[in-house]
């Protein structure tokens, strides 16, 4: 049988533009300090989620290994930017918990 991806690659797909989204719209925040950690794991996630998309796209032989990474990586970038009242955190985390979640489905 064979398992059919689209849902978890549209997941990373969109996770990954959020946090792309999410991390420009807080360097143009006034106190971009307190957004550091936010901006760092906004790129970490934005960037597994690529990779993860286009390892399920190609059948990787390492889609566990990678989906599980993509998952701990979306779960603590939505924790991080669930603690901002902006917008574009307020996006970005639901993203992250879509994404965490269609890749956990998954490997489950």
């Amino acid at each position: 049988m064979t398992t059919d991806y689209s849902t978890a690659i549209a997941a990373c797909n969109q996770c990954a533009l959020a946090c792309e989204q999410c991390w420009t719209a807080c360097l143009q925040e006034d106190d971009t300090d307190m957004l550091t950690d936010c901006i760092r794991t906004d790129i970490d996630c934005a960037g597994i989620c690529r990779f993860t998309a286009a390892l399920l796209a190609r059948r990787s032989e390492f889609i566990e290994q990678v989906c599980q990474l993509c998952v701990e990586v979306c779960a603590k970038c939505a924790t991080i930017c669930e603690q901002h009242n902006h917008d574009h955190c307020q996006e970005c985390a639901a993203a992250c918990r879509a994404c965490a979640s269609a890749c956990r489905a998954l490997i489950n």
